[in-house]
């Protein structure tokens, strides 16, 4: 049997440190602003958003509405606003509404 090493740590931060030491925290920012577009906005935006992408804190969202777009695009700011206080952190600097 190996000996087990005595100091503990909490689940959290065993994850926290594989994320660091492996290079995830871009991938699981962009999975993040994903979900946070879809919670924010809602079912009725959610309905005519075709992708959502994050690259380098620019939040690409391609809707099938030309319409809703226009109508977006007047409230960007806030969006972003409300992105970034969902995610608790600021990783959206920039909002493309394609």
């Amino acid at each position: 049997m190996t000996k087990r090493n005595k100091e503990q740590i909490s689940l959290s931060d065993a994850l926290k440190g594989f994320i660091k030491e492996n290079n995830l925290e871009k991938g699981l920012e962009k999975i993040d602003a994903r979900d946070a577009w879809y919670a924010v906005m809602g079912n009725a935006i959610e309905a005519y958003t075709t992708s959502v992408e994050l690259q380098n804190n620019v939040l690409l969202v391609r809707l099938s509405s030309s319409v809703l777009r226009e109508e977006l695009s007047y409230g960007k700011a806030k969006i972003i606003a409300n992105i970034n206080e969902y995610l608790r952190k600021d990783t959206v600097k920039e909002l493309i509404l394609a």
